[in-house]
């Protein structure tokens, strides 16, 4: 079987955008909540969110701080027009990991040989909100021909193929908060088994709109009791977690088989060894209650990966701060790892940049990457007062120094779906 190496990384997230600036925030305890800016929250029950902090001084803290997003880099004004927030924060997360991989298709058979598959959990759901209203209010004349591909979840997939002239697979995931991993998980088995030599893989997401509050708020899923400090709100494994941060952006990695990378001199950051998939069959929102779907996910990842338990230093855990699924998602690693415990480090970054749904599992697979390659694993904020007895290391408040060899990470969503990713340094 090929084996398959990342080459390339991109980022926009709550914290910022590049994967260096992010890390370096993500590292020091930089919390990317804040009050919502784009829209008016007063009437809302919750009034915080984890938005992209932008160049006009909108989001994650206001003013045009150092790491800002600045839309104009990577889609003209006039065509930004025609899409939906999730696939310009997907187009620009791809555009970042492309550059940085340092690949470029030049022969037919390049073309031929590169594929995509970005998804998305939602998609274009302020487009569609808007839509609607615009449609009542304004009759259907007024409609926009771009309003369907703007908020299709493939369309991020399109856009990048279209960029750079990618004609292998054009695909998308949707998986709700696996979204993400399992766009890296499968994506990484075409090259595996010899559909592409590279594929662009990752989420994105742009939720953060009313309905989107409202909806997930109705569902009693989002923290709702810090607005008066949202750097606050996101508490994994703390006492008082309330439920999860509704956070935006994008990750998208360049996944390429070993062998092409090492053929023209690529750096490699690590190597997807492996991919594991369960499902719950249980609840359409609440994990099942023995955490079994995630314990399985995250054992068919190892088995696929052929490693055991004592090659995972560090599991970069799905922790989105609600009261029930993290102390679900821990009771399922101790029975995985059982005696292994008591040693192993396990973090939440949804505590610095919130749940970014569809974009969480690429994210956070970044996260992991770069946990192995700079040798520390992320903090987990917020954690002052454990609800959950464990000898696992949560790494409380401040990053931890260690030597990363091999990462296990997780990624869980509605429906029951769970996925879960493992990377070993090269």
């Amino acid at each position: 079987m090929r084996r398959v190496v990342i080459t390339g990384i991109g980022l926009v997230t709550p914290l910022g955008v590049g994967a260096d600036f992010v890390w370096g925030q993500l590292i020091n305890g930089v919390s990317g909540c804040g009050p919502v800016t784009r829209f008016d929250a007063s009437d809302l029950a919750v009034r915080y969110a984890c938005e992209v902090p932008q160049v006009n001084g909108l989001g994650g803290g206001g003013a045009d701080i150092e790491g800002s997003f600045d839309p104009d880099q990577y889609m003209a004004p006039r065509d930004r027009k025609r899409v939906d927030d999730f696939i310009l924060y997907g187009l620009a997360a791809a555009t970042q990991a492309v550059e940085d991989s340092g690949w470029v298709a030049q022969t037919d058979e390049d073309k031929e040989r590169t594929g995509v598959m970005i998804g998305a959990g939602i998609g274009g759901l302020s487009a569609i909100a808007d839509t609607a209203l615009q449609l009542e209010k304004e009759g259907p004349r007024r409609i926009s021909p771009f309003f369907v591909p703007s908020a299709l979840i493939n369309l991020i997939s399109g856009h990048v193929s279209i960029k750079y002239q990618f004609k292998g697979p054009n695909h998308a995931v949707v998986t709700a908060c696996a979204t993400g991993a399992h766009a890296i998980g499968d994506a990484s088995r075409m090259i595996k088994y010899g559909d592409a030599d590279v594929m662009i893989a990752g989420g994105a997401e742009a939720a953060v709109c009313r309905l989107g509050m409202v909806g997930f708020a109705a569902a009693r899923a989002l923290s709702t009791g810090f607005n008066d400090d949202p750097t606050q709100a996101s508490r994994p494994y703390d006492k008082d977690r309330d439920g999860f941060v509704l956070g935006e952006g994008a990750g998208v990695v360049v996944l390429e088989e070993y062998e092409h990378a090492k053929a023209r001199g690529a750096k490699i950051y690590a190597e997807v060894v492996g991919y594991g998939m369960s499902g719950d069959a249980y609840h359409i929102t609440a994990p099942a209650s023995d955490g079994d779907g995630g314990f399985r996910a995250m054992r068919n990842a190892l088995k696929d990966a052929n490693l055991t338990t004592k090659d995972i230093q560090y599991v970069n855990s799905h922790g989105t701060s609600t009261p029930l699924g993290d102390e679900i998602e821990l009771r399922a690693i101790e029975r995985l790892f059982g005696d292994e415990c008591d040693g192993l480090t396990v973090s939440s970054t949804k505590s610095a940049i919130g749940h970014l749904l569809g974009a969480a599992g690429s994210v956070e697979a970044i996260f992991s990457v770069l946990a192995i390659k700079n040798s520390i694993a992320p903090p987990t904020l917020n954690l002052h007062n454990p609800s959950i007895e464990t000898k696992i290391d949560l790494v409380p408040l401040k990053a931890k120094p260690m030597e990363i060899n091999a990462v296990l990470s997780n990624s869980f969503g509605f429906g029951g779906t769970n996925a879960a990713l493992v990377f070993k340094k090269v």
